[in-house]
């Protein structure tokens, strides 16, 4: 069982700068755990603490941005609390089913959801629904669907969770874009929580480098979250290609290549 003491500066010099980066992008539109989880990997951690790691370092800064969010009258709560009690139930039954699988498919798995992702932010210019809004009651519904299954996911994987939450809010459930964008801040904060306690209780993650990269991502969180996001969206796309597509290296290499 991999301890904090076996932790050494250059990890916290790989992983911290990213998961700033990570929390900038995740404030925006989502989809920071697609740099932040592939970073720890890099930094050579073992993916099972890699993903209770994450968690630990992504609930602190969504935090930041849940706030900015609900402050600006971006969150509407009504809608919203059924969402975060159907995120929690799948996070919690995601994070169990994760620590069953063995280590090489999620690395696998990380291998495919990389480039399709970055194939996706690439394509994706903005999250405008199409169509009018339906019925607030089918809304709430969809909603808390939504938000269970990619709880589900977010607890058993986990990058791309904040994305899919708005691509699938705007897309299904016909929900303001804005709204859609603060809700799953608040959805993706509860499933993080929730997946992160349940890799503590069982002792896959770093608390230490955790904690410390928590409060990159808490400044990342805090920079995007205030940004005017027109203008640096295709400068944030292209940032979030090239990182992919190291990281995707990396990962591959240690997959297939590595020693």
């Amino acid at each position: 069982m991999m301890t904090a003491m076996e932790l050494s500066a250059p990890v916290f010099f790989i992983v911290c700068p990213l998961v700033f980066l990570a929390g900038f992008v995740d404030s925006i539109a989502g989809g920071g755990g697609l740099i932040s989880l592939p970073a720890y990997v890099a930094a050579g951690i073992p993916i099972h603490y890699a993903l209770g790691t994450n968690k630990c370092s992504s609930a602190v800064g969504t935090i930041t941005a849940s706030f900015r969010y609900y402050r600006s009258g971006y969150v509407d709560m009504p809608l919203c609390a059924p969402s975060i009690a159907a995120a929690l139930a799948g996070s919690a039954l995601g994070a169990s089913l994760t620590l069953l699988v063995n280590e090489r498919f999620l690395q696998g798995l990380l291998l495919v959801i990389l480039p399709l992702t970055a194939f996706y932010v690439f394509r994706k210019k903005d999250f405008e629904i199409q169509g009018g809004a339906l019925p607030r009651r089918r809304t709430i519904v969809l909603a808390a669907v939504i938000s269970f299954v990619i709880g589900g996911y977010d607890g058993f994987f986990g990058p791309g969770a904040g994305t899919f939450l708005i691509l699938l809010y705007t897309g299904l459930a016909k929900i303001n874009p804005r709204i859609a964008a603060g809700n799953a801040k608040v959805v993706n904060l509860a499933s993080n929580t929730a997946a992160a306690a349940l890799f503590i209780i069982n002792g896959r993650a770093l608390i230490p480098l955790g904690l410390t990269a928590g409060v990159f991502s808490i400044a990342g969180a805090y920079l995007g979250s205030g940004l005017v996001i027109r203008r640096g969206a295709r400068v944030i796309r292209y940032v979030i290609m090239g990182v992919l597509c190291l990281l995707f290296a990396k990962t591959g290499w240690d997959m297939f290549g590595g020693p």
